[in-house]
């Protein structure tokens, strides 16, 4: 497994995704799972944040305790699909700060066509992670990237449900600085750029769309 690329085998992200790719969950159900199944992912993506000690006191006496270091995370969601990720992290991070990046694929030539762009000030200061469900080809990931790196991120993490070999790839010869964790790497692409055996276009599964 490349070094860049963890997959969270954990038993419970495992079952939750199963139950996800089945084309017969219906939407609510989907959106239910991808919350659930993006806390557990959340404590991996999560898991070397940089902590100090501060002051306070217990029912019993004073104490020295962790707690999280440096300025607020910056969470940034690639539209329309990553609101889904980002839901579920912010009911662990509710003090994180949130960004957009509107990204949409050519179904022609599969490349990324951005129309939106918004995000926190400082993020050379921040930890950065970009959520999206799917890691296909990887264009419009390695695109959110070059964004987020032109606005001055330095330190980021992408995090995503689903992975294609292509797009593990893409994303280490574009981005090899930028760690990539999701629940698991699939078989392929088809012709059409969709992951295999995957669970269908996310966006569509989540809002229910066509």
């Amino acid at each position: 497994m490349p070094d860049h690329l963890t997959v969270v085998r954990h038993p419970l992200v495992q079952h939750k995704l199963t139950l996800m790719r089945d084309k017969n969950t219906a939407s609510a159900g989907f959106r239910r799972l991808l919350r659930e199944i993006s806390h557990l992912l959340a404590y991996e993506v999560t898991r070397d944040l940089k902590v100090a000690t501060t002051t306070i006191e217990t029912p019993l006496q004073e104490m020295e305790s962790p707690i999280l270091a440096g300025k607020k995370l910056a969470l940034i969601s690639i539209l329309r699909a990553g609101n889904g990720l980002l839901e579920g992290i912010l009911d662990l991070i509710p003090s994180a700060r949130v960004g957009f990046v509107g990204l949409y694929r050519d179904e022609e030539t599969l490349q990324p066509v951005q129309y939106y762009f918004k995000v926190p000030e400082g993020l050379n200061d921040r930890v950065v992670i970009v959520v999206d469900p799917m890691l296909a080809t990887g264009n419009s990931s390695v695109a959110a990237i070059d964004l987020l790196k032109k606005a001055g991120a330095t330190n980021i993490r992408f995090l995503c449900l689903l992975a294609a070999p292509d797009g593990v790839d893409r994303m280490r010869e574009a981005h090899p600085d930028v760690p990539v964790v999701t629940a698991a790497v699939d078989e392929k692409l088809n012709d059409h750029g969709y992951i295999v055996p995957g669970l269908g276009d996310a966006g569509d599964r989540m809002f229910g769309t066509k």
